[in-house]
């Protein structure tokens, strides 16, 4: 019994790595070059990993899994657009990339992880690779008061926007065409990423948030909230075991009312989750569970601070 429970926690693992590995022989077969074979490869193994020990290990020792591969993915892809590919996968850098065909990796990266890969897997890049957030939860503030009230979470739709008339700009007005690969490519990354973390790290001190940036700010949760909408990998709460004691939701990085979708029936909806599964491992009662099916997100229930 004790090994088919185990093989049941590697399911959801296996299911994600295999999708990858077979991006990367698609993106092999279909180009001829080996890039996409060992990126995606090695991200598919690097999540694979992770989800395997998160779903294995004792329940303290769970965050190890996401931690690793964090860390994993995230030095690998900066390192690769730097040292490597020569390239800026900043948002922009994808922008660049579309609009002047310069389909280098990071384009190929973005179509593949922030825009197809989440109707399948939602938003799992935001709670498992992504750069900023492997330095954001080094910081302390882990248990956050709830959201801002108001509409706070445009400012990102806001910064999308910003960024797409930088780009726009450049492009067809200024004849900047080197924002896609190159030297300027990587000074923009660089520079970049710098101010991300310096704005990430000053929010998550003024909001005792970690996740401040993310909530308030990242351009890259606008198309990933889009198509998550449709993902088959969701949380699923059993309304039966669940005791509302609420331990899911005061523990969930990004504020959703997890206790709200357990009670109607539902999986949770949000297109706030980044699956990093905080909930699952703090439940008492072990009534949340990664699940697939097939259902559409509706109205983000979210928890806001008393100010």
């Amino acid at each position: 019994m004790k090994n088919a429970f185990e093989f049941k926690k590697l399911i959801v693992p296996g299911v994600v790595m295999l999708a990858f590995w077979g991006i990367a022989l698609w993106g092999y077969l279909v180009s001829g070059y080996t890039q996409p074979l060992i990126m995606f490869g090695y991200i598919g193994t690097s999540l694979g990993v992770g989800l395997g020990l998160y779903g294995t290990l004792p329940k303290r020792q769970k965050p190890i899994g996401r931690r690793l591969t964090l860390f994993l993915i995230g030095l690998f892809l900066v390192g690769f657009a730097i040292f490597m590919g020569h390239e800026n996968v900043q948002i922009e850098g994808f922008l660049f990339g579309l609009l002047t065909g310069v389909i280098q990796m990071g384009v190929i990266h973005y179509f593949i992880a922030k825009i197809v890969g989440p109707l399948l897997f939602g938003r799992l890049w935001c709670g498992w690779a992504c750069w900023a957030v492997m330095v954001l939860d080094l910081l302390p503030f882990k248990r956050p008061a709830g959201r801002l009230p108001g509409k706070w979470g445009w400012l990102r739709y806001l910064h999308f926007g910003l960024s797409l008339a930088l780009v726009l700009l450049l492009v067809y007005v200024v004849g900047f065409r080197a924002g896609a690969a190159g030297t300027a490519a990587v000074t923009w990354f660089i520079v970049g990423n710098l101010a991300y973390y310096a704005i990430g790290i000053g929010l998550a001190y003024a909001l005792k948030d970690n996740r401040a940036f993310c909530k308030y700010l990242c351009p890259v949760s606008v198309p990933l909230k889009l198509t998550s909408r449709f993902a088959l990998l969701k949380i699923k709460g059993d309304a039966a075991k669940c005791t509302a004691c609420h331990a899911c939701e005061k523990q969930c990085p990004m504020d959703i009312r997890i206790s709200d979708y357990t009670a109607a029936g539902t999986r949770v909806l949000s297109t706030e989750c980044s699956l990093c599964q905080t909930c699952i491992t703090v439940c008492p009662k072990d009534a949340l569970k990664l699940s697939f099916g097939f259902d559409l997100s509706g109205k983000d229930l979210l928890r806001e601070r008393v100010v």
